[in-house]
């Protein structure tokens, strides 16, 4: 079970790394040109500590899928990640543009992004983490 379980981490970050490049490096860029007053410049920006909050939200995401989630299969990790997409799209978009002058249309991504990133990943999980056959599907 621990080698699922390093194995989904892997994949979910390198996932989101992949995702979070194309959304906000490539699809997200003229906005956030538009919008630079509110950014740091590129030369200032944490890239080192972004890894690192990807990668702990990765472990997070994977060890409450693997400990909480029964049972597990495809079916219930994509329905896991569409409910924790919500919950981060919510957050992240809506949450952010009600305190930060972003166009609408930024938070409409953010959200968007959230729930896409995050149900992919919830098909990894389901992908890569099978309940046992014992049936107790929890990892030892």
């Amino acid at each position: 079970m621990i080698k699922q379980l390093s194995w989904a981490v892997i994949a979910v970050f390198i996932c989101w790394s992949v995702l979070d490049f194309i959304i906000h490096g490539v699809l997200l860029d003229s906005v956030y040109r538009e919008t630079a007053s509110l950014w740091r410049p590129e030369n200032e920006m944490k890239m080192g500590l972004m890894s690192l909050v990807t990668f702990v939200i990765s472990v997070c995401f994977v060890y409450l899928y693997s400990y909480l989630i029964k049972p597990k299969s495809l079916a219930t990790g994509v329905k896991y990640g569409v409910v924790f997409g919500i919950i981060s799209g919510v957050s992240m978009g809506f949450g952010s543009y009600t305190y930060m002058p972003i166009p609408f249309s930024l938070s409409l991504s953010w959200f968007f992004g959230a729930f896409i990133e995050m149900t992919v990943a919830g098909v990894i999980v389901g992908w890569l983490i099978k309940t046992p056959p014992d049936g107790l599907g929890t990892a030892s």
